[in-house]
Parts: structure tokens; C-alpha cells; sequence
């Protein structure tokens, strides 16, 4: 059964809920309505029309269907758009949004020179010791500077997802993003946000996770986050190993004991972050700029981890120690389970866990032929209008809808969504990253939430957004050719009722982003 099936109590006139059901039980019982029964593989090619399961399929690729992908999805068939976004062969952005990227500091100013700025920065005001009024006020000063690059890594973020064609690529960066989750406002991290995001998961997103974890495992953000700044030979910190083990690899049962955690903590020694202020002299063999690694810092007595040896020899030891982190079943399984759950269902089927499994491992942790797996299973098929967006795919594929590749004039209205919803980028403070279960986003207060959201997109998305051509009128209805196509022929009679109730433009574009057939995916 579809999500047209959805319970008449989940119907939403802006500020209740039909029949005085409580949110959190109409939203229960959506669930099951959405979910699709026995349904056969899907058949790649290219179709006329687009049927109600190419709508759901291209909506569960994508962060939501619009006109543009709608057509190229009827133009080449679901074969040829899989492939395309699997290789992620073209995210070129919009000229227009491109250029908003361009204009924007994060675009220009590396983030070696940010870090080295910050450090001196600190150390600076860390010695001041005049005026207290005068310090207090250089650091607020300092703060307002790294927010505001911080935002802008968040909107960057934002415009990508929305404008580009490699759907794909965004999800999995925002996916990745979460799963090697950092807390922007510790240390340095709010400056080295964007670069982050840039250099340490964006080319890696479809690529080897070895690589990926490498990448993330080498960034200051993450050194800083979760303390291998600080781990060092005589002085061992063992946060970021049991993390990186428990959170990022193996999982919190992937077999690994307290002392793996010990072990991998010594491997680790000497990856810290670069300090272009270092005493004159000290031996640093490798450096980026951004992280180092530091032998005089580093335990180089051989190791025991998950049973084998790793010989004290230096850097080497850690890329020995992620190539078998990596290797390991219990990687293939964790990984394969939290990318099943993110984009097939909260309890992803055994069989579908287990086959992706099967590809990780033959592949040597290939994504992109994993998510091939995923993609093609009749697993994924029987789960699409099943899966409850978080906020973060509510509110780009309501931005998507709404402006359907118009030019966003200004995109901090996004930012204030997903923080009113609690998914802000980079604003998970433990590094378990946010959750991707529908539980976690479909309480009585978050719906609450949502709901304002809706009425807020809704409402003036014409002006709040100005991505309309015309700013100075009235917002219009949202029921235009992408509504016709893929919203309109599938929406339950109770919704459709409700409607035609409407009394203006702005509520009815609240109702439908509110409705149960909008929430989910």
C-alpha cells in the first residue's frame, strides 16, 4: 500500500490534526500505510510516463523530485540515471548558485592559513593580560568571525544539495558528514568546517571508505574533536581510538575488546595537528598543512591489534591499522546496516545488510558498487514511500518542490529550518551524529516543529526565498506541472479534501508540505 492509503486522522489543517489523534499515533499508522507490499524488481528502462513507483524510486535517489530530474529520469530510464549517479559524472551547479559559492570566503581563503591564523589567534589572547573588557571583547569579535565561516560552510552545503545534479554525491556527503561526525563549536573546528567537508568527504563519498576513513582520521577537525591532537607516547588519549572503532568502523559489537581500544590509541601517537609555531628543530615527517605527524611523539613499540601484529615503524602503522580496521566482516556489516537504514528502512531487511556486506568486502569497500547492490535489490523496491524524511531531506525536498531550480536569493532561511528541527550541520555535539530512524524526528514536539516549517515554506516561500521570478506578489499555490506530476495523482482522498478547504494559497501549500504523503519518501 502507498502513502495515498494514509490514515484520514493524519491530516493536517494548520494548527490541529483531524479527528484530535495524537501526532506521534497518526504518524505510527502512516508508517505502515506507506509501506509498499510485494514489489517486483524494478525495470531499468527508459518509460514514456513516469509511474508512481519511478516518482518514489527518483525521490529516494535524489533529495526530492524535481522537473529537471523528472525529465532526465523519462529521457534515459532509471539504468542510465542510476549509473550517472553512482559515478556522480556532473555536479556542476547552476551558474547563478555557483557563483553565490564563489563569492563566498570559504572559497578563497585555504584553511592552513585559517589554522594558523586561529592558533596565533588564541595564544595571542590566551597571554593578553591588560584590559579584561578589552580580551572578552577581542574574543566575542573572534567568534562572530569563525560562526560566520561556519555558516557559510552550512549554506554551502545547503545549495549543493538543492541545486545539484549529482543527488547522489549530496546525500552521501551529508551521510558521511554525520557518520564521521564533528561539533563545530569546539576548538578551531567552526574554521575548518568547510574544509573539512571539501577535502576530507566530498572526493571520498562514493569512493573506498579506507580512503574516506584516512581522510577524516588526517583532518584537524577531527584530531581536535575527539583529542589525537593531544595523544602522544606517555601521554595517551584513548577518545578518538575507541570512536573510530566503535562509531566509524566496527561498531559498538564488532568484536574488538579494551585493549584494541589501547593499542590503537598507541598507533595513533604523533597524528596532530600542524602548528606552523613549533619550536625550531623538531622532526615532523609529513605534513599537509593542516595535520602532521610527529615521531618524537609516537610510540614505536610493536602492537597487538585484533590479533595481529603491527610493527613500531611510525605513519605506516596507522594506514596498516585502517587497511585491517576496514578488512574486518563486522566494518562490512556496520556500514552496510547504517547505509540500508539511511535510505531503505529504520530495520533494513538481513538479506539486504548481508548481500551489501558481500559486495564491501569483494570490492574492497567500494560505496558506489554498494550502493549499487542497495539500489538494485527488491529490498529497496518494497521499501519506497516507507522511509520518513529527517529534517534535512524534509527541508531541501520542500525547497526543491517549492523552487523547483529557481535561484535561491538567500539561503539562511534553510539554516533556521533544520535548527528549529534540530539537524543543524556540524551541531551534533557526541560523535554518534544524528539519528535516521524515523523515532527520532516524529515525536509530538518535533512534528510540531515540522509543521511550522511547512507553514513557514508554505506561506512566503516567495519572498523568504525569492526564487519565484516575481518577489513583490502573493506566494502561489505549489501546484503547478512538478505538483501534476508527482504529488496530485497520488494523494490520498482525505488530503485532497482537505485541500480543496483551503481558503488561500498560503494554507493550502502548508497543508500539502504537512500531509503524511509529503513526509515520507
Amino acid at each position: 500500500m502507498h502513502a495515498s492509503s494514509t490514515p484520514t486522522c493524519c491530516l493536517i489543517k494548520f494548527g490541529v490534526i483531524t479527528l484530535g489523534r495524537s501526532i506521534k499515533h497518526c504518524l505510527a499508522a502512516t508508517a505502515c500505510a506507506c509501506l509498499v507490499a510485494a514489489v517486483p524488481m524494478p525495470a531499468y528502462a527508459a518509460q514514456a510516463n513516469l509511474s508512481r513507483d519511478d516518482i518514489l524510486w527518483l525521490g529516494r535517489i535524489t533529495y526530492g523530485v524535481d522537473s529537471a530530474s523528472a525529465a532526465h529520469l523519462r529521457e534515459i530510464g532509471r539504468a542510465g540515471f542510476l549509473d550517472e549517479q553512482l559515478t556522480a559524472r556532473d555536479d556542476r551547479l547552476p551558474a547563478p548558485i555557483q557563483a553565490q559559492i564563489d563569492a563566498m570566503p570559504i572559497s578563497t581563503r585555504p584553511a592552513a592559513g585559517l589554522l594558523a591564523d586561529e592558533i596565533a589567534e588564541q595564544k595571542r589572547l590566551r597571554a593578553a593580560s591588560d584590559d579584561p573588557d578589552a580580551k572578552t571583547a577581542a574574543r566575542q569579535a573572534r567568534n562572530e568571525d569563525g560562526n560566520a565561516f561556519l555558516r557559510d560552510a552550512m549554506r554551502r552545503h545547503l545549495l549543493r544539495a538543492v541545486y545539484s545534479p549529482a543527488q547522489l554525491k549530496e546525500q552521501m556527503d551529508w551521510f558521511w558528514l554525520n557518520h564521521f561526525s564533528v561539533f563545530a563549536r569546539k576548538g578551531a573546528i567552526r574554521w575548518l568546517a568547510a574544509d573539512y567537508d571539501e577535502r576530507a568527504i566530498r572526493p571520498h563519498a562514493l569512493g573506498k571508505f579506507r580512503d574516506l576513513v584516512m581522510a577524516t582520521l588526517t583532518h584537524p577537525a577531527m584530531l581536535q574533536y575527539l583529542d589525537n591532537a593531544r595523544n602522544a607516547r606517555g601521554q595517551i588519549n584513548e577518545n578518538y581510538a575507541r570512536e573510530l572503532m566503535e562509531l566509524h568502523t566496527l561498531g559498538v559489537d564488532g568484536g574488538y575488546t579494551q585493549h584494541d581500544v589501547q593499542e590503537l590509541a598507541r598507533i595513533l601517537t604523533g597524528v596532530s595537528v600542524f602548528v606552523k609555531a613549533e619550536r625550531p628543530g623538531r622532526r615532523m615527517l609529513q605534513s599537509d598543512g593542516l595535520y602532521a605527524f610527529y615521531p618524537a611523539r609516537h610510540d614505536f613499540g610493536d602492537k597487538q591489534l585484533l590479533g595481529q601484529t603491527i610493527k613500531g615503524r611510525g605513519f605506516a602503522e596507522v594506514e596498516e591499522a585502517v587497511a585491517l580496521l576496514v578488512r574486518q566482516p563486522a566494518c562490512a556489516r556496520f556500514i552496510s546496516h547504517k547505509l540500508a537504514q539511511y535510505l531503505v528502512a529504520d530495520e533494513p531487511p538481513a538479506t539486504l545488510v548481508a548481500a551489501m556486506s558481500q559486495t564491501f568486502q569483494r570490492s574492497d569497500g567500494d560505496i558506489a558498487a554498494v550502493l549499487r547492490t542497495l539500489f538494485e535489490s527488491r529490498e529497496f523496491a518494497a521499501s519506497l514511500g516507507g522511509k520518513f524524511k529527517d529534517p534535512m531531506h524534509y527541508v531541501v525536498s520542500s525547497v526543491r518542490l517549492a523552487c523547483d531550480r529557481g535561484a535561491i536569493a538567500d539561503e539562511r532561511p534553510l539554516l533556521g529550518w533544520l535548527g528549529t528541527q534540530g539537524e543543524t550541520l556540524f551541531g551534533h555535539q557526541s560523535p554518534d551524529g544524528y539519528a535516521l530512524v524515523e523515532s527520532a524526528w516524529a515525536s509530538s514536539g518535533q512534528m510540531t516543529r515540522r509543521f511550522e516549517t511547512a507553514r513557514a515554506i508554505g506561506g512566503n516561500y516567495a519572498n523568504v526565498l525569492a526564487c519565484s521570478g516575481d518577489t513583490k506578489g502573493d506566494t502561489p499555490r505549489l501546484d503547478g506541472a512538478l505538483y501534476a506530476l508527482a504529488l496530485k495523482p497520488y494523494l490520498a482522498a482525505a488530503t485532497r479534501e482537505t485541500l480543496e478547504q483551503a481558503t488561500s494559497a498560503r494554507e493550502w501549500n502548508a497543508v500539502l508540505l504537512a500531509s503524511p504523503e509529503w513526509n515520507y519518501r
